[in-house]
């Protein structure tokens, strides 16, 4: 008897790994199919870009099209998100997938047919707006991934919602927005979320080739601000002062020790980086105040909670030392955590990425110091975030242009392997889920 009832689970197993080989077959046809409507709709997206929390027309491509697929679309969350809820037609967990919308103020600088003119006002200035960063893509891959899901929605073990964030890019200042907003409205409830996976698309990664990384592979980042409070005197004079000036230069210059003397970098990398010095007018008047504005990012949470620590003593003893006093806000106005892939979903996860790029082409990444908002969705459920390939064969990642500027450049050929890399993560989770 028990060896017939053991039989009979073998045979149950192995024909359910059959029906999701099938389904994930069917996709990957699906997906060569749809490849020209994802570039299609991505050149639509990347004419016309829209910054943070101004996502208006994307956003209402994204509803229009969810709802032709028969998805349950929620929008306005976060400002301009929306998100689609597909139900399958059996039980199984919930799944996310997110992309985000927004785009950059930067002036597009490349030669392709369908690249932004769009200009706005930002900082009281008219700056271009350009997909600098490739959030066009994810947009039109998520896209792709929710018309082939939809048309198998029958065949799905499981519910999948499609979240389409704004702002991830940041907001100006006295905006809110992004992931962290979208999370405290509830978007990784009802239904509540059993894992998320999302992609962010890399310029300087060779086309079919997808990097991964296990644990922390975005940096956290704390903004700080820094006023350095002194005494003004004559320039001709400066034995009356309490120069913030000379005291802002000492402590920039021990923040630089911080890394090297007190973090061990052979365990995860961190930064300490001031990237703005504002104080004085005149040449022969010793000011007031300095203010320094900066960036503390790390892979941990202890070392995130070491450089905050070692960074607030460093500035206090220093002005301290001179005399001067200090106010100190970390963060001053925007903290990211770690974007931290789930090490048992990433380890579960990564026969699929392997199986649908090819094993050589999926490949460890080292961590980068760079930030990611999706970090507040993945704090609310197992997450596997990893970076598509978006460069053309052949080329240097060291002189290809990099995210950020104004010759960013993608090859749409890479975005076929997005869409079906997502699909096969979204079919293989929930064929072992009902193991």
């Amino acid at each position: 008897m028990k060896k017939i009832f053991l039989q009979t689970l073998l045979l149950i197993a192995t024909s359910a790994f059959a029906q999701n080989d099938a389904l994930i077959n069917k996709a990957s046809q699906a997906a060569d199919k749809i490849e020209s409507k994802v570039i299609a709709w991505r050149r639509d997206i990347h004419e016309h870009p829209e910054l943070g929390n101004n996502e208006y027309r994307t956003a209402g491509i994204i509803a229009k099209h969810l709802q032709s697929l028969g998805i349950e679309v929620k929008t306005g969350i976060a400002k301009t998100g929306v998100v689609g809820l597909l139900k399958g037609g059996k039980a199984g967990p919930v799944v996310a997938l997110r992309a985000d919308m927004d785009a950059l103020p930067v002036t597009e600088r490349t030669p392709v047919p369908f690249a932004s003119k769009v200009k706005t006002q930002y900082n009281g200035q008219e700056v271009g707006v350009m997909h600098a960063c490739g959030h066009d893509s994810h947009v039109a891959i998520l896209m792709g991934v929710a018309e082939i899901l939809a048309s198998m929605k029958n065949d799905l073990a499981g519910t999948v919602k499609f979240i389409f964030q704004p702002a991830e890019e940041g907001v100006l200042p006295g905006e809110v927005g992004g992931a962290e907003v979208m999370v405290k409205e509830g978007v990784m409830e009802n239904p509540k979320v059993d894992a998320i996976f999302g992609l962010h698309i890399n310029s300087q990664t060779e086309i079919g080739k997808i990097n991964y990384r296990p644990g922390g592979i975005y940096a956290s980042v704390n903004d700080m601000k820094i006023i350095v409070k002194g005494r003004s005197a004559h320039g001709a004079a400066p034995w009356f002062s309490i120069d913030p000036i000379v005291v802002s230069a000492q402590i920039i210059n021990n923040l630089q020790t911080i890394i090297s003397r007190n973090l061990n970098i052979t365990e995860n990398a961190g930064i300490v980086t001031i990237g703005a010095i504002n104080g004085g007018n005149r040449s022969n008047i010793i000011p007031e105040q300095v203010e320094l504005l900066g960036t503390i990012r790390a892979l941990s949470l202890a070392d995130e909670k070491l450089l905050i620590e070692r960074v607030k003593q460093v500035v206090t003893k220093t002005a301290e030392a001179a005399n001067a006093t200090v106010e100190i806000r970390i963060p001053n106005s925007s903290h990211y955590p770690i974007t931290f892939n789930d090490i048992a979903l990433t380890e579960k996860m990564l026969p699929t990425l392997r199986k649908t790029a090819g094993a050589e082409n999926v490949i460890l990444r080292p961590p980068h110091t760079g930030a990611e908002d999706v970090s507040f969705f993945m704090q609310k459920a197992p997450g596997l975030y990893f970076n598509l390939g978006g460069m053309p064969k052949g080329k240097d990642p060291k002189t290809t242009p990099s995210h950020h500027t104004p010759d960013f450049y993608l090859d749409e050929s890479g975005f076929k392997l997005g869409v079906k890399a997502l699909i096969n993560l979204v079919l293989d989770y929930m064929a072992g889920a009902k193991k």
